[in-house]
């Protein structure tokens, strides 16, 4: 048997020593273990490196320069006011008071009265507000069944609706006392341009502020006469027959010789006829409005009756007209403030302006005055709409016409807006005096 040649390592280098067992181990370790520790330095390196990496990326590593801070605070207080304004502004309950704390916007109490005298509002939505008002209390008498002819002009205590007896307070004032939602700056500017209008000429005359006052008084009320209509309109036909009225209950108290404008003479069938301009035996809305409202009337015959009945509420001796004595005692005490010459008169004891009024009156010169001769002064004794919305108008004016003019800007109305509106005030709040409420 043969073996081949031996070619290995082990024998081809002359110079080569057969290692033994320890040689060979550390011939191959050495290496291997420099080997290990050059890996794990250039990891810990790499490691190292990707750490500081890291932490320079990292914006919690890097410090904000100065602009930054102040970008991010700024950043933040807009979001922080933003958000407090929509809480502020999107919450029901947080009003906006007005700028006079101690002054609080009052609506006039509910009346049931068709032909209420008070102060005229001025803002139609005020106006709104008030008949809204109103017509809710209707509609509470009418559930109670007090509406019944004979019950509709029963008066409403005015500090019972407005909260001091039991309905609680309205939470319509609650809104126009919320400048955020009813703001009288706005309101002015709005409705000036609606009552400078003859001419347009950027002032507001007492003549302009006195029809835009008696529209709005003729407007409310022709609303509670249409609601006095309807109450006794029996057959629904909108007009009503003598038949189908029944005078208040309250009319009893007053018999023929009363002295009142309220006797029972306006609840006869000859004031009923009086007011029929048409003569077919019916009302209708604007003749039932003259027949509630017989001062604004321009109809002859309805201005005949209150003639004749200022005589037969005065007329002692019964002769269908006055002397001296009843005209003195009676009519002159419900004119003299119409006559300048008899209001600036401070004698008590003298009759002298009172004889000059009767004779001026006495055209027939008999010494007694016909329900005809009345003719003249029934304007005073029963006041139109007209004298109370130029009333307003006048006492407006002089309060809020700064610079003396006579008229009022726009500016002047802003400057004072509590004039038209009519307010409460607080006994903190000295200066304000109202003297239309």
């Amino acid at each position: 048997m043969s073996f081949p040649p031996i070619t290995s390592e082990w024998t081809s280098a002359p110079n080569s020593q057969v290692p033994t067992a320890s040689s060979a181990h550390f011939s191959k370790q050495k290496p291997h273990t420099k080997l290990n520790k050059k890996k794990k330095n250039e990891r810990k390196k790499k490691e190292r490196g990707a750490a500081e990496s890291a932490m320079a990326r990292s914006p919690a590593a890097r410090k904000p320069s100065a602009a930054q801070t102040v970008a991010v605070t700024l950043a933040l207080a807009l979001a922080s006011a933003g958000l407090l304004f929509l809480l502020f502004h999107l919450s029901p309950s947080s009003p906006t008071p007005h700028p006079h704390p101690h002054r609080r916007l009052r609506l006039r109490g509910a009346r049931a009265s068709p032909s209420p005298r008070g102060q005229i509002p001025f803002d139609p939505v005020i106006a709104g507000l008030e008949r809204r008002r109103d017509d809710r209390e209707w509609e509470r008498l009418a559930a109670a069944g007090l509406h019944a002819p004979g019950f509709e002009a029963a008066p409403v205590p005015e500090d019972y609706i407005d909260g001091g007896g039991g309905f609680g307070a309205d939470p319509d004032e609650d809104y126009i006392n919320d400048a955020a939602r009813f703001n009288l700056t706005r309101r002015v500017e709005a409705l000036f341009p609606k009552i400078d209008v003859d001419p347009a000429d950027g002032a507001v005359t007492p003549a302009e502020l006195t029809a835009w006052n008696l529209a709005s008084a003729r407007r409310e009320v022709m609303h509670r006469t249409a609601r006095e209509l309807d109450l006794h309109d029996r057959d629904h036909d909108g007009r009503i027959a003598f038949s189908e009225y029944e005078r208040p209950s309250w009319a009893w108290r007053f018999d023929d010789h009363n002295s009142s404008n309220d006797g029972v003479g306006w609840w006869k069938e000859e004031h009923f006829n009086a007011s029929d301009m048409d003569g077919d035996g019916f009302l209708n809305l604007i003749e039932f409005n003259d027949f509630l409202h017989p001062a604004d009337t321009t109809n002859p015959k309805l201005i005949n009756w209150l003639c004749k009945e200022e005589v037969r509420e005065r007329d002692k001796d019964n002769d269908g007209k006055l002397n001296f004595q009843e005209f003195y005692n009676g009519l002159f005490y419900s004119i003299r403030h119409f006559d300048e010459e008899a209001s600036t008169d401070d004698s008590n004891a003298s009759d002298a302006p009172a004889r000059k009024s009767f004779t001026h009156l006495d055209l027939d010169n008999d010494g007694l005055l016909s329900a005809d001769e009345l003719k003249p002064i029934i304007g005073n004794l029963h006041p139109p709409e007209h004298f109370y919305a130029k009333q307003q108008a006048d006492y407006v004016i002089t309060q809020a016409d700064t610079n003396k003019d006579g008229q009022l800007s726009l500016q002047e109305m802003i400057e004072n807006p509590y004039v038209f509106y009519s307010a409460l005030f607080t006994e903190d709040d000295y200066g304000f005096h109202d003297e239309l409420r």
